[in-house]
């Protein structure tokens, strides 16, 4: 899923906002857990999961091209742990539920009443 994606599904279950106040919520939100991350905080979102940092030391790569070396410097990488409840939700898929969502989420996009005129999915 898409943000554009998420956003339109917003709009559709709660009829009485609008795109442009969805979108803005949506971006608030992922705009605040950027800095939160970049700030070297935690975020903890009970049920969902929680969001931290993990730590890549400095190590020797390879240059794809050349097979040359190359020294790789220490980094900070976001990590993703997801909470019980929904490990537990995810674990009850099967195969057949999880094509049939897939299914009625393209046809549903692709009769959506928005357009995409709006495509800032970065």
């Amino acid at each position: 899923m898409t943000k554009s994606e998420l956003i339109e599904l917003l709009v559709r279950k709660q009829a009485q906002l609008g795109y442009r106040d969805v979108e803005l919520a949506v971006k608030a939100m992922l705009e605040q857990m950027a800095q939160t991350l970049s700030s070297g905080e935690r975020i903890e979102i009970r049920g969902f999961g929680s969001f931290s940092l993990h730590y890549r030391p400095p190590r020797i790569g390879r240059n794809p091209k050349s097979g040359d070396p190359v020294s790789l410097p220490a980094k900070y990488v976001p990590h993703f742990k997801p909470g019980k409840e929904l490990r537990e939700r995810v674990n009850a898929l099967d195969e057949a539920t999880i094509e049939r969502v897939r299914r009625e989420r393209e046809a549903s996009l692709a009769n959506s009443t928005y357009t995409a005129f709006d495509q800032d999915d970065d």
